[in-house]
């Protein structure tokens, strides 16, 4: 989940200050910039100069952001492997940071920002990192996070963690990143990567890699498979992409993508996967019909909206205009879901861990979070957390048919509906609004909602940001929505107008929007007293 305050009603949850408490008077992972440099080899291959390259980068601009909770050890050993080895590939040798709710070999614990898991060292890939190291991938690190996904707190600043402290926007550090996907967004939009992992139960892939200009895909449930990543949702949990390009997602989701026998949602998946670097397109767009989702526009979006639409006319595409649409309120239903799996998938997680965790159900992290409350809710509490704990389990009949009505009105008679009734073969809408500051009194305050990405997260069909111009100096993106399984046809519309928009201005890490040269001088005074 991410973002804006969480209400049960809401039609979309989002998967997401500064710790009053130091990070290096915590346990678990220490600041990246503590790190000890490694020593200069007399040579180093491609894959190593590329992995000391992306480390000096987090080390120099990390501090600054906190979208990295840590370093790993092994990446100069990884990359010499990969050298040594000759592995060649478009992930070859590529410094890739995994979001710290997804397991990975080594000495790193996975702490979904939280401080019960600071010593969750598993010592175990997920499926989908395993991938991306037999592909040639050198694990950089962990990327920091909205504190279990977000789903603590109604009253939540998204990109913070009791381990990693506030993750912050680079295109203005008192702007929030959203989330939960928050350092993962943060650290590709600020060139510290290229290639990031984020999840996503609702909102937390693309709103992030909205809000820092950068390439989110959440893909088609199933694709990827959700094994050993600290849980949500498994109807509606997955893994994606977050990139500089539509490229690298596609050549990421190309590795990412397969059946697992350990998740049953991914059954389908090796015989659904392509190659989905090998189908892109600059001329995708040319004859395509697509919908314009008119009735989610606004909110200070739709001059870049606009302008997005002129360049997909005039790629080729026929814009088919959306004014209004009366689908269901899913959202209590939703929130249902959330709870009952939350508490189900949570308790599953934590037996299956072999670190000595001082927690191993939700009930025993909410008597953790209340006896060390000083350092884990400075900031806000976890009403939603004590909610799930009072779930009934996943027999309770109220449980199941909330999801199958959430389900009915997100897919049948949302996506599905639309697109049929329109003959179109996808849709575009704005991702979100711009960044809205970071509240640490508040909690988020997000202008305008949610965004329309809830129907495709709680469906399971795919939604792929990209970004598509400025407001005020702050990034927007256009969200490209699709059936299920049109994974590969959503990354060939993005990437079309990807190549037909052109660049967009990389971030400058201002202290503020309001600081920028752009904008101070129209708020300063424009007549001098007396005259």
């Amino acid at each position: 989940m991410n973002g804006p305050r969480f209400a049960a009603a809401a039609t979309a949850l989002l998967l997401a200050a500064c710790s009053t408490v130091p990070v290096a008077q915590q346990p678990g992972p220490q600041p990246v910039a503590a790190a000890a440099p490694a020593p200069a080899p007399t040579y180093r291959g491609p894959a190593e100069e590329a992995a000391a390259q992306a480390v000096e980068r987090i080390r120099s601009i990390d501090p600054q952001l906190n979208s990295v909770i840590a370093i790993d050890p092994t990446w100069q050993e990884q990359a010499r492997r990969i050298d040594a080895a000759g592995v060649r590939g478009p992930l070859a040798g590529k410094p890739v940071l995994i979001k710290d709710n997804i397991d990975t070999l080594g000495p790193l614990p996975t702490t979904a920002g939280s401080l019960a898991l600071a010593n969750n060292v598993t010592n175990r890939d997920s499926p989908l990192v395993a991938r991306l190291r037999a592909a040639g991938a050198i694990i950089i690190g962990k990327t920091n996070l909205s504190e279990w996904a977000n789903i603590r707190s109604s009253n939540s600043i998204s990109g913070w963690s009791a381990v990693g402290g506030q993750t912050r926007n680079p295109y203005a550090l008192d702007r929030n990143t959203c989330g939960s996907s928050s350092g993962s967004g943060a650290a590709v939009a600020a060139g510290l990567v290229s290639m990031a992992v984020g999840t996503e139960t609702d909102g937390s892939i693309t709103c992030p890699a909205a809000m820092n200009g950068v390439v989110g895909l959440k893909p088609t449930l199933g694709l990827i498979p959700r094994t050993h990543i600290v849980p949500i949702s498994e109807s509606q949990d997955t893994a994606g992409p977050m990139t500089a390009t539509v490229a690298e997602a596609a050549a990421m989701l190309t590795v990412m993508a397969g059946s697992d026998p350990a998740d049953p949602a991914t059954r389908e998946a090796d015989t659904r996967k392509i190659d989905y670097a090998a189908a892109l397109s600059p001329d995708a767009l040319r004859g395509k019909r697509i919908g314009v989702l008119r009735f989610a526009t606004g909110f200070g979006t739709n001059e870049a909206f606009d302008k997005a639409l002129e360049t997909l006319k005039a790629a080729g595409a026929e814009l088919v205009e959306i004014k209004e649409f009366k689908g269901g309120n899913f959202g209590d239903a939703e929130f249902q879901v959330l709870l009952t799996e939350f508490k189900a998938g949570l308790n599953d997680y934590l037996k299956s861990s072999p670190a000595p965790l001082p927690a191993r159900t939700l009930a025993e992290v909410i008597a953790f979070n209340q006896a060390n409350a000083a350092r884990e809710m400075p900031l806000f509490g976890q009403d939603i957390f004590e909610m799930a704990e009072k779930t009934k389990g996943l027999a309770d009949p109220a449980y199941r048919k909330a999801r199958a009505d959430s389900l009915r009105m997100a897919g049948a008679e949302g996506i599905d509906r639309l697109l049929k009734q329109n003959n179109v073969v996808a849709l575009v809408a704005p991702s979100r609004p711009a960044a809205w500051k970071i509240d640490a009194v508040h909690g988020d305050v997000s202008p305008g909602g949610n965004g329309v990405g809830s129907m495709a997260a709680v469906a399971g069909y795919p939604h792929l940001t990209v970004p598509m111009g400025m407001i005020r100096g702050l990034p927007v993106g256009i969200s490209f929505f699709g059936p299920k399984w049109s994974d590969s046809l959503l990354l060939q519309l993005g990437f079309a107008y990807e190549q037909a928009r052109g660049p967009l201005p990389a971030p400058r890490l201002l202290p503020s929007i309001e600081q920028s040269p752009e904008i101070a001088p129209a708020l300063g005074r424009q007549l001098q007293p007396g005259n």
